[in-house]
């Protein structure tokens, strides 16, 4: 039985990748234990998915919270370091970074694989998206220049502070991560809690059932940080290829792929987070994983 299950972890990469990365940049276990949040040198650093800076266990940054943080400061100055390295991943990884890095990306794709109690599959089923996909993922973009860059910057308070919007009154994965494990172990925090929290929690607890139902929603409608890994995606050095003279059409990638992207025709989808799924799926090994753009097609 042991065996069985060992067999198939080694099967998933991406899982092993997914939960590794979350214990080393979570690996902190005494800030869960305590509700003291690291503040150690790593600390300064940012990770490049959406992990809470106050999550207790969290060894470095948020890269969105670093943005607001820097942009709701009274002493605002351009930060080269995040913007820099959002570049730097975006230009490199683009959404693979979704795929395989990011805690809250994990939720979500544990929660989709659980199947759905005989008794409600008459009236409830699972789906790729929601309907009206193709303009609800322009939301994320919107909370990308809204809450995490305009707000932050114009409102401010009487001495010129403004707040991180999306990461007080949005990121579930703060809650998740940050909020409900602070408040498990600071009584003075659990009696504080207000309306605030209870908000935050509403939208975790709303997301989290509709992952079981939608695949990634978080991800695909809401996520600022994959609006910024998005528009990295077709021009990533790490990419999908298709060999065109292998090509047969046959719908088998789009079929497997939890966005529903055409990837015969869009390899390099914005949406596309590079869970690999289409190339398994691919019968004639037409799409290929490469790591420069490249008429060689030099393969990862």
């Amino acid at each position: 039985m042991k065996t069985n299950f060992f067999q198939k972890i080694i099967k998933r990469p991406r899982l092993i990748v997914q939960l590794l990365f979350l214990a080393v940049t979570n690996g902190y276990l005494y800030g869960f234990a305590t509700g003291r949040i690291y503040t150690g040198p790593t600390k300064t650093l940012c990770v490049p998915g959406l992990n809470c800076y106050s999550c207790p266990g969290a060894l470095g940054s948020c890269p969105i919270g670093s943005l607001q943080a820097v942009l709701a400061s009274r002493n605002y100055r351009f930060s080269f370091y995040v913007v820099g390295f959002l570049m730097l991943f975006g230009s490199v990884f683009g959404r693979f970074i979704c795929g395989w890095l990011c805690p809250f990306g994990l939720v979500q794709d544990l929660l989709y694989r659980i199947p759905i109690p005989a008794p409600f599959k008459k009236w409830i089923s699972k789906r790729k998206n929601l309907p009206g996909h193709r303009i609800l993922v322009w939301a994320k973009y919107l909370i990308l220049v809204g809450f995490v860059v305009i707000l932050p910057l114009i409102a401010v308070d009487i001495i010129g502070q403004g707040s991180p919007w999306f990461c007080k009154y949005i990121c579930p994965s703060g809650t998740l991560g940050a909020g409900i494990p602070l408040l498990l172990t600071n009584e003075p925090l659990r009696q504080a809690a207000g309306f605030l929290f209870q908000w935050k929690f509403a939208i975790l607890v709303f997301l989290l059932i509709l992952s079981v139902l939608i695949y990634r929603p978080f991800c695909k409608y809401i996520c600022p940080l994959g609006a910024v890994y998005s528009l990295f995606n077709p021009i990533a050095l790490y990419r999908y290829q298709v060999r065109k003279d292998s090509c047969i059409k046959c719908g088998k990638c789009q079929k497997a792929c939890g966005i529903d992207i055409r990837v015969w025709e869009t390899p390099n989808n914005p949406e596309c987070i590079r869970c690999g799924n289409c190339v398994k799926a691919c019968p004639t090994g037409a799409l290929q994983r490469n790591c420069l753009r490249s008429v060689n097609h030099r393969k990862c």
